[in-house]
């Protein structure tokens, strides 16, 4: 015999789940301002810059280089690892480390993101905790494993109680990451008001940033660049292209139609 299925209270939607989505949202549109009001504005080291786009270049080169014929890929090649005249074998940039425990700017960077990400999550997050705990407050429309329950039941600790049911504390976190339409729709998409793509936007700076020791960035690079072969992609591209069956009229009756209607 299948367990009863649980009844919510109709008031649960009125005084948990909508304060709960409406608290997220107005949270959200507040620390796009906030963020706003603090940014500031980086000075960018035009040689770091340079560097980093040099870099970029040589990685294009090896990933696509196919695409391009065999003499400019090799003036390409010749230009970053030529033995004496390569951008990577000839350019020595003087490293400087720097102190982030005296550099200012960082300080004020780091505690500027604490401030409008990391603690609002925190203080909102312990809130509605506090506020609605122990409520279940809506069901997912299929089958769950009870690998999710840790993240859907957060607060309610029931072992017969079905995967599928949602808590009101894991319902705030999937209102977190899960306001991004909204947010876009209503700032733009350039926000800071949507949290995962905050993060997103930490992590792919920090993998695109210029490493600290330019020297064994070029010397890494000069070794990956070295080691490719080149090989056309597009070698014979017009034989193939010419052997092949063009059936021409169903494209031109298509066009006609497209053009009538």
């Amino acid at each position: 015999m299948a367990d009863p299925e649980l009844l919510l209270d109709s008031s649960i939607r009125m005084w948990v789940v909508l304060p709960i989505v409406f608290i997220t949202f107005f949270v959200g549109i507040i620390r796009h301002y906030v963020t706003q009001l603090l940014h500031s504005d980086k000075k960018v080291d035009l040689e770091q810059v340079s560097d980093s786009q040099v870099l970029l270049r040589s990685r294009i080169l090896r990933e696509n280089g196919k695409y391009i014929p065999r003499q400019s890929f090799a003036m390409r090649k010749h230009y970053f690892n030529d033995a004496e005249t390569g951008f990577f074998k000839k350019v020595k940039r003087k490293v400087v480390p720097k102190n982030p425990m005296t550099d200012t700017s960082m300080l004020t960077d780091m505690m500027k993101g604490n401030l409008t990400n990391v603690l609002p999550m925190i203080v909102i997050g312990g809130w509605i905790n506090w506020a609605f705990s122990g409520f279940v407050i809506t069901k997912v429309p299929f089958p769950l494993t009870l690998r999710f329950k840790p993240m859907l039941q957060r607060g309610i600790d029931l072992l017969s109680l079905d995967a599928s049911w949602v808590s009101s504390a894991s319902w705030y976190f999937l209102n977190v990451f899960g306001l991004r339409s909204m947010y876009s729709l209503i700032l733009g998409q350039d926000n800071a008001a949507d949290q995962s793509r905050v993060m997103q936007d930490q992590m792919t700076g920090a993998a695109m940033a210029m490493p600290p020791d330019p020297n064994k960035a070029f010397k890494s690079e000069w070794e990956a660049l070295e080691i490719v072969e080149h090989k056309w992609a597009l070698e014979d591209v017009e034989e193939d292209l010419m052997s092949r069956d063009l059936n021409f009229g169903t494209f031109f009756s298509q066009d006609i139609k497209s053009t009538m209607f």
